[in-house]
């Protein structure tokens, strides 16, 4: 069976509910997460493993280069690929960091894809001598724990919605919140509509007799009294460049010259983040409360030159040119994109915000 997260529908009431008791974050301890393995899961891979699969002919949703394969029966996983697709490299980045952080998003390995049934019209593979096709560099994805809530019409959440969250009614406080907002502004969060964020339940599911015997379906379980809702953001490919209008991925997307270039914040004083609205995005120079700013700073701030290193190696950002929107243009060292995150960091622990709200 596909490797997904659960959906059960729930009424937009329930929903709205939910969202004002979300979560937002979890408490890691920063200095020691190994941003280069990543999560330690079972089902985890190292960087660059080679990983064979079966291809599996599905329709998937947006433009980039991806597909879904099978590594076992009941295994199937994403995997996007391609040496000029900057989510390639921007989703191992941007999920790495978020995890890292304590924010929530989906787990992406970067492997070596050995396919076995894998048609020609996936542009950018290599055949092998025994007919399978190889695709290197290549990204796998495996869904973040929780069975996903949404409503018959919607799913995901807009970043306007992280407004709606209640601290008093058991949700994120608004340090959080704000702290997810400018990490977005910080990987120049471009694609950010609803889609590409997903509201989930924590809660645990006991599975009864039925449910071991393939007798009843865990989706069925009701999620109208779901005790953990939490928020987390799940595509994040266009990123660590600069946001576009639309969405491009020679700009929005591991593009150095112009992720740089980004300062954090819109003007030279005050606290909106900025990170102009793209044709899709719900996150549009958001105001950024003196808590928000200090509790992303504090996080920032544990992150080890070492772990900064890791996470634009294990990204292997190099592949990638400075700027992918310009001709003949070379990539740039590692040193040179963890200096740029550096400054960028700097831009805002340095500052402060004045109370807006």
């Amino acid at each position: 069976m596909p490797q997904q997260a659960h959906h059960h529908a729930v009424n937009p009431e329930t929903r709205l509910k939910m969202l004002r008791r979300a979560q937002v974050w979890t408490q890691t301890d920063v200095r020691q997460m190994d941003i280069k393995a990543g999560p330690p899961e079972r089902d985890a891979f190292a960087p660059g493993a080679t990983v064979p699969c079966e291809y599996r002919d599905r329709k998937l949703d947006g433009r980039t280069p991806k597909f879904e394969c099978a590594i076992a029966a009941d295994d199937e996983v994403k995997v996007k690929y391609g040496l000029l697709n900057g989510e390639v490299y921007g989703e191992v980045a941007a999920t790495r960091l978020l995890w890292a952080l304590g924010f929530g998003a989906d787990r992406m390995y970067p492997v070596r894809i050995v396919c076995h049934g894998c048609p020609a019209s996936l542009l950018g593979g290599v055949p092998d001598a025994t007919g399978n096709v190889v695709f290197d560099p290549a990204v796998l994805e495996r869904k973040a724990a929780g069975r996903e809530i949404a409503t018959v019409a919607q799913s995901g959440w807009t970043w306007q919605e992280l407004d709606l969250v209640d601290e008093a009614a058991g949700g994120a406080p608004l340090a959080q919140r704000d702290a997810l907002k400018l990490l977005g502004v910080l990987l120049q969060h471009t694609d950010s509509k609803s889609v590409q964020q997903r509201l989930v339940c924590l809660d645990k599911v006991e599975k009864s007799d039925k449910v071991e015997k393939g007798e009843k379906d865990v989706d069925s379980e009701s999620l109208d009294n779901c005790a953990h809702p939490f928020m987390m953001v799940n595509d994040v490919g266009l990123t660590f460049g600069r946001s576009d209008f639309f969405n491009r991925n020679t700009k929005g997307s591991v593009n150095f010259e112009r992720w740089s270039q980004a300062p954090i914040w819109r003007d030279a004083d005050g606290c909106v983040g900025n990170l102009p609205r793209s044709m899709t995005g719900t996150l549009n120079d958001p105001v950024i409360s003196e808590a928000g700013r200090a509790f992303l700073a504090a996080l920032l701030n544990q992150l080890s030159d070492t772990q900064l290193h890791d996470l634009f190696d294990v990204a292997r950002v190099t592949l990638r040119p400075a700027a992918p929107d310009a001709k003949l243009s070379p990539s740039v060292g590692i040193d040179r994109w963890v200096s740029a995150f550096k400054h960028k960091r700097e831009e805002i622990s340095s500052r402060r915000c004045v109370a807006t709200r």
